[in-house]
């Protein structure tokens, strides 16, 4: 790939970047979702983080039942990712908090995390989003904390969506 094409990509990622955050912050009902919102630009893509918060949970505790207003804002996404040409990949993550269910010995956070990151790849389909974009959906139960010293904190609970640059997807490809 030319440089040049990686600096076009560049561009395309951080101008998604700042039409997600106009789009949530332009409707009056997912204004309040962008504290809950992290973008970076990483070596794998555009990386948008959906945190948890203990006032506006993302899901129910211990389910993948999402809320209506992180729906909406997926569908928000999900509408300016279906014009970018680039894969995604979905990842969940939960705090340390020990899944427990005395009656369902068979969940434990890994499968809470793989649970909510295909709910969130089912939201973002339900939006518009072509399914055959998504090139992975992972959990990663509490292994990558957002607050290392916190492992309990609220906000390690979250869904990242990673805007793929061609680069790093290609990778991915070749790793079969």
């Amino acid at each position: 790939m030319e440089p040049s094409n990686k600096e076009e990509e560049l561009k395309q990622l951080e101008a998604l970047k700042s039409n997600i955050t106009l789009s949530i912050t332009q409707d009056p009902a997912l204004a309040e979702l962008k504290d809950q919102m992290l973008m970076d630009v990483t070596s794998e893509g555009l990386r948008i983080q959906l945190i948890d918060n203990d006032d506006q949970p993302m899901f129910g505790l211990g389910s993948d039942e999402m809320d209506p207003a992180m729906e909406q804002a997926l569908a928000k996404i999900a509408a300016l990712l279906k014009t970018m040409p680039n894969k995604v990949t979905i990842q969940g993550h939960t705090d340390a908090h020990p899944f427990h269910n005395p009656d369902d010995l068979t969940q434990s956070n890994w499968e809470l995390s793989s649970q909510r990151a295909n709910a969130a790849r089912r939201a973002l389909i339900k939006g518009g989003m072509p399914e055959d974009k998504v090139m992975r959906v992972t959990g990663y139960s509490s292994t990558v904390l957002l607050d290392k010293k916190d492992p309990l904190n609220p906000m390690n609970r979250r869904i990242s969506i990673i805007v793929m640059k061609k680069e790093a997807a290609n990778k991915i490809l070749d790793e079969d």
